[in-house]
This record gives C-alpha cells, structure tokens and sequence, in this order.
C-alpha cells in the first residue's frame, strides 16, 4: 500500500525562501572594526537572488562549483542559500590551511568561481596562479590597486569583479529550480591531519534533514540570537546558518574579529542568546570575562565542539557566569552533528553532571555501533570500549575522488568505511540510554604495557588545575612500556607550579600507573587549522628533541 502523500523535494531553496520571507524581520550582524553592519533577512533574500544572477552571467549554469574564502559574514550567508539553491556546488575553503593544501582542494574541487573577503585577497592573490580550474574572482569590499592588479595577472582568471557593483546590476527576484534533493549542494574537506585533505559532498536532501535535527538537538527558537564562531568553513558550520533561517534565529557573525574582547562586546551589545565555538574559543573567553564584567544575562547556551571539552570549563562558566556549556560531538564526514550532550530529565547533582560531560546522546535518525580490536560489536553497557562506527542519511558513504587522486590515497579513504558503516576513529563507550563517552581517538590513544591510557582523561585532569591554561598529552616510545605519556602544559600567568607538584595532583585524579614520567612545559598548544590540539607537532618536536622534557622523582 503506497501513502497519499505528496512528494516534495527537500532543498536548500526552501529554506531560504521560508527563512527570509517567514522571518524577513531577523537579521544578520556582521562585525566590523567600526562596530556591528545590520543586514535583515529579507535583504539577505533579495542579495541571495541578486548573487545567483550573477553567477549566471559568469557562466555558472549547472553543478559547477563555486569557492568562497571569507570570514563569517552576512556575504558569505548569501553565498551558503544561493549558490545550492541555483543548483550549483559550494565549497567554502578553510582559510586555515596550508598554501599547498589549499592549492590541493580547490584544483581537486574543481572551483570555477571564488568569492574572497578584501581582508584575505592579498595573500589569495599569491596563491591564485596556482588554482588552474578559476576563472572568475569576487571580491568582498574595496581592495588596493595593486592587490586588484595582482589578481588580474593570474593567466587563467577572465574578471575580477567588485561584490557590491556585480549584485547591484542584478534582479531582485531568481526563479528557484526544483532540483533532485539527492544532488550536490555542498562540499566540505577535511582538515588533512594526515595526508591531503579529502572531499566530503553534501546533498540537500541530508543539509536538510541535518539542518532539522540541529534546531531540535541543540534548542534554537525563533528570536534567538546566534553567535557564529565556528567557521563556516569547517564541518558546514555545524548547521548554524541553516538552521538560524529555518527557525528565524537571527546571527551574529564575528567576521575576523575572534578574540575574547570583540566576543564579549558582541554578547553584551546583540543580547547573544546562544552561539558555537571550540573549545580554546571559550576558554579564552571565560578569561577574559572573569578579568572583565561584562552583561552576559541574555546568553543562556553555547555549544562546544570539535575536541572535548575539559569539565572545569563546563562547570567554571556554570558556576561563575550562569551559562550552560552543552558538549557536542561529530565531524565533517557527519554534516557534522553525531551527538548533543542533554542529561535526561528528572537527573541532578552527580549523575546531571556525569551526562553533561559525555559526548551526548546518539542523535535519533542515526545509527551507531562500537567495534572492537577483533571487528566484533561491543555492547553498550557504558564500560566496554571499541571503535565507534556511525551511518544515518547525513553521514557520507565514501569520499568525494575526481580520479586525480593516488593509489595509496584512494586505498585509505576506502579503509574509512566498512560495509556501509563510517569509521569514526573515535574510541570509546555507549550506555544502554545512548549517550557516548570517547576516550581518544584511535590514533591517539596510548598504549602503555598492553592497557590503554586515554590521553583526554589526562588532559581534562590536568586542564582543572587553577595553574594550567592547557595541557595536551601524546604517547612517546618508552623502551619498557612500549610507549608511555608525555605531558606538554601551558602554564598560567605568574604560576610557579612545576612537573612535581602536577606529578602528585594528577596521581590524586587518575590511576598512578597512568601518571606521565614525562613532563614539558610550553608557550602555546599547537593546533589544526581548526582548533583541535596538534599532537603530531608535540610528537614530532619531541622525536627531534625541541622540548625541554623534565623527568620528576
């Protein structure tokens, strides 16, 4: 028996023309040195149309894709609705990654136009000779003659053309085609933490059903007030701008002002009400608002991700600020949302505080399992420990190869997955109710004696100390062991803790056999292009013996 419903594609045209013209009342902030630039949704409606036709005009008529390099801003929100919506393919560039890898994705990709901030197109210019499949360059606001001159000089670029001056010669309205929601809409790369980056491509049909679970998983409501600061360019921006239009949350985009200051300005001026962001986003935050009163009484939620979050960040922004920190957990190959860390009603004290401190529950439409070293399922019983493998209708089934890529590149993408299932190379445990709690990612955890040690478990043990602004921990080779952790922490301003005195705390925390012999502080963690801590840098600074290990007693 067949239902009596209708079928109605599920695309990324719908949601910009219900967010804008449902909520055309909403808006987009966008930072600037001279303060926030207001742009409302039914403006953003009306551009969106106007940047489809000119996109035409340059020849985009089909799935051709078409590249953006810019900060979080309400140009690039245009860019996000209309670029899908017109059937053709976004690929919003991390500017974050090396020259080479950006060369790498967008030659990959196969981008033949490139929208680009003013801020970012002088160092662009240097790699635009490089990017042989460009034919045209829109820029974002003015730039000098000569960085415009620079841009002109790459042999394979047919026009360089002003954002502004481009739309404004354009229609107000676009017709919208009905598109199969199982094309293309999106491409997002990984942040190529080994090897070259490799190309996930998102289709309407999964955006959308992402874009829905987002908005219920993480609360938004209409006349939230939404800070932006994960990049638009990692992970599809965790579902943040989609999910603002579809339940007509406004935004507030940070552009490139990231540091705590202009965050916290942008909270107490818009009345921020929720927002996403690393975790090294908010710890620097949480500093500067304990050095700094600010109005933080609108902010009732902000989401972290991308690494885990230690407990002491969670609690100190609970305790001191009254704002809840709600841990969540995916990746680029999952659109990214996997999990959303709500404790189950009815839950207080300990067992509210232990829920909160997962990775959250499996999001319903998903599917989920842990396997174990043998390629047997462990169960959940919220101790066994395996390696979790996902599938759902957001999560990608291989990775996006234009034919370009090697025969060893192409046999690791392949060892991603197996049978239909993503491998996460996240390990961990499930409880019976589904919540998850990594431990590392497979790659890094440490085998020490044949027991593994989980280097976050050190890490947020460590990170509670009022002495330590961050602590990152690897495994080393160890000639009894096999390997052993190596700590590497930053210390607080004026601290005067040394190796010993973290030595005899962290044994208070964890199991003494999993106590680092190995200690080394530092100025800084090293981080990925998305904020996750660096640990091949650690392992490799130390391979070469670039830090300064102490050995306490």
């Amino acid at each position: 028996m067949k239902s009596t419903m209708q079928e109605s594609p599920l695309l990324i045209s719908r949601i910009l023309q219900s967010g804008t013209l449902l909520h055309a009342d909403q808006e987009v902030v966008t930072w600037t040195a001279d303060g926030p630039r207001r742009t409302s949704y039914a403006e953003v409606g009306t551009q969106s149309a106007q940047f489809a036709h000119a996109l035409r005009g340059l020849g985009v008529d089909g799935d051709q894709r078409v590249a953006t390099f810019m900060w979080n801003n309400a140009e690039h929100l245009v860019a996000y609705l209309a670029v899908p919506s017109m059937g053709a393919v976004l690929q919003a560039l991390n500017i974050r990654l090396f020259p080479e890898q950006i060369i790498y994705v967008t030659n990959h990709a196969g981008g033949r136009v490139i929208v680009l901030d003013n801020s970012l197109a002088a160092p662009f210019s240097k790699l635009l000779p490089h990017l042989l499949t460009l034919r045209h360059v829109i820029v974002n606001g003015p730039i000098p003659d000569e960085v415009r001159a620079a841009l002109e000089a790459a042999p394979q670029i047919e026009g360089v053309h002003d954002w502004d001056t481009l739309l404004a010669a354009q229609p107000t309205t676009f017709d919208w085609p009905v598109l199969d929601e199982n094309d293309a809409s999106s491409m997002c790369y990984t942040s190529g933490t080994t090897g070259n980056p490799k190309g996930v491509v998102y289709s309407h049909r999964s955006n959308y059903l992402h874009t829905m679970q987002v908005s219920m998983s993480l609360g938004f409501n209409q006349g939230d007030r939404l800070l932006a600061v994960v990049p638009m360019f990692h992970a599809n921006a965790w579902g943040l701008p989609y999910a603002a239009l579809m339940v007509g949350a406004s935004l507030i985009m940070p552009d490139r002002f990231l540091q705590a200051e202009p965050l916290a300005k942008m909270i107490e001026a818009e009345k921020v009400t929720g927002g996403g962001a690393v975790p090294t986003i908010w710890t620097d935050l949480l500093r500067y608002l304990d050095e700094h009163p600010t109005d933080t009484s609108t902010l009732r939620t902000v989401i972290v991700g991308g690494s885990a979050c230690p407990p002491s960040l969670m609690k100190a922004y609970d305790e001191r600020h009254n704002i809840e920190v709600l841990h969540a957990w995916g990746m680029t190959e999952m659109s990214p949302l996997g999990s959303v860390a709500v404790a189950p009603a009815g839950t207080t004290g300990d067992e509210h505080w232990r829920y909160r401190q997962t990775q959250g529950r499996i999001a319903s439409t998903l599917e989920a399992r842990l396997v174990g070293p043998d390629g047997a399922e462990v169960p959940w019983d919220g101790e066994s420990v395996g390696e979790l493998e996902v599938r759902g209708p957001w999560i990608t089934g291989s990775y996006y190869d234009n034919g370009t890529n090697s025969e060893a590149e192409r046999a690791d993408a392949a060892a991603k997955f197996d049978d239909g299932w993503l491998r996460t190379g996240d390990v961990g445990s499930l409880t019976p109710d589904g919540f998850l709690q990594l431990t590392d990612r497979a790659k890094d955890v440490i085998k020490s004696g044949g027991e593994w040690i989980s280097s976050v478990d050190l890490e947020n043990a460590l990170m509670g100390h009022p002495d330590v602004l961050e602590a990152s921990v690897v495994g080393v080779p160890d000639e009894k062991w096999g390997e052993r952790p190596l700590a590497t922490v930053v210390r607080a301003a004026d601290s005067t803790i040394d190796a010993a005195g973290l030595k005899e705390y962290l044994g208070s925390k964890v199991a003494g056999w999993q106590v680092p012999e190995r200690w080394a502080f530092i100025d800084e963690v090293p981080k990925t292009s998305v904020g996750k801590f660096d640990k091949k840098v650690l392992r490799k600074r130390y391979a070469e013996g670039d830090l300064n290990v102490e050995t306490p007693a």
